[in-house]
């Protein structure tokens, strides 16, 4: 997911004397997009209050744990909060190894990929 305002290609297209590329001029309009690109868009009911790095105002999306030993679920959606329950066609993810959920000839399974 791209912003819409690249500062780095900005800075690249910068026009200076010395033909450095700064000082670049940030504008106030191209912040408030990426800020607002950047921003969740989330039911209420589902973002919590936190303080974060520095001591500032943050705020975190409240997902439920997964509960072990329960194979296969999915996130879902009851009365406005996020819970997991049984998901049929999903199928059991692998026990090792990382992978992605993925869909092969319309066929849900779990394809093998490198760990980030």
């Amino acid at each position: 997911m791209t912003p819409p305002v690249d500062f780095e290609e900005k800075a690249r297209q910068a026009k200076q004397a010395s033909g450095g590329g700064y000082p670049v001029q940030l504008s106030a309009a191209d912040l408030m997009r990426n800020f607002v690109h950047a921003a969740l868009d989330a039911d209420p009911s589902l973002i919590e209050q936190t303080t974060g790095q520095g001591g500032h105002q943050s705020r975190k999306l409240k997902i439920p744990a997964i509960p072990t030993g329960e194979s296969p679920l999915a996130l879902t959606a009851t009365g406005g909060s996020l819970s997991w329950a049984a998901a049929g066609g999903i199928p059991t993810p692998p026990a090792s190894g990382t992978h992605v959920l993925g869909a092969v000839n319309g066929t849900l399974t779990w394809l093998a990929t490198e760990a980030c």
